[in-house]
């Protein structure tokens, strides 16, 4: 889906979070990783870091299996595309 052609506010950024297991945030070279069924945070933190300035979900954000990748950091998309062993 392309978030900027179909914005997704709080309720649907609070519902992609709630339906991941792990949830990887990127903001510039910093990377958050909440695990969200060891130790979720609230609904407030989770909102802090999936929003940006606009209220709607920042881009880029990606689902693979039950991970959530939001925001873009370089080292995480590597590890994301790259193929797994056989």
């Amino acid at each position: 889906m392309d978030v900027n052609k179909q914005k997704q506010g709080k309720a649907e950024a609070l519902a992609l979070a709630k339906s991941a297991r792990v949830i990887r945030v990127a903001r510039g070279k910093k990377l958050v990783t909440f695990d969200m069924k060891k130790d979720a945070p609230d609904d407030a933190t989770l909102l802090a870091h999936l929003l940006g300035p606009t209220g709607n979900l920042r881009a880029p954000t990606i689902k693979k299996g039950k991970t959530l990748y939001v925001g873009f950091n370089e080292e995480a998309y590597q590890a994301l595309v790259r193929p797994l062993p056989e």
